[in-house]
Parts: structure tokens; sequence; C-alpha cells
């Protein structure tokens, strides 16, 4: 759910709520006005990882890695259930 920034117009009261997209806040809380909160525009909320930005890599390397070591883990998996129901490989 995003966050969201709110400012009383009356008593300047700074919140910060968690609402869907399509709501909206209006009463103050702590003034117990009606329809003063202002939403305050805000910056984006980023995380950025270092380690994930491998820039010596070729595009969708790493992804086909994954791919791959995901292919064995399936393969494994079909042979587990392949030994538990008893069907030929």
């Amino acid at each position: 759910m995003p966050r969201y920034r709110y400012q009383c117009n009356d008593c300047q009261e700074i919140i910060t709520i968690f609402h869907g997209i399509e709501e909206g806040y209006e009463d103050c809380n702590k003034c117990e006005q009606k329809q003063t909160m202002k939403k305050l525009l805000s910056t984006p909320f980023i995380i950025k990882r270092e380690s994930a930005l491998d820039v010596d890599r070729p595009v969708g390397e790493i992804t086909h890695e994954y791919i791959d070591i995901n292919r064995e883990i399936l393969e494994q998996q079909k042979e587990e259930a392949r030994k538990k129901t008893n069907e030929p490989p």
C-alpha cells in the first residue's frame, strides 16, 4: 500500500498515512477539523542495491543463469516425484 504525507491547513500537523491510491484522508485527528488535510508532494521511495547492479556482465546473463539453476531444480523435483509414484523415466 502506498504511503502518503498530509498536512492540516489549520494546525499544520504533518502525518504519514498508508492507504490505497483511490482513497483519501481529509479530517485532522489532532485539531479535529473536517476536510483540512492536504496531501503533500513526496518523492518515491526507491531502494537500490549496489550488489544487484553488475555492469560488467552482459544484459540477460544473470537471468539465463537463474533459468539454468531453476531448470536443474525442476528436473530434481521431477525425478523425486517419479520415484515416489514409481513411474519410468
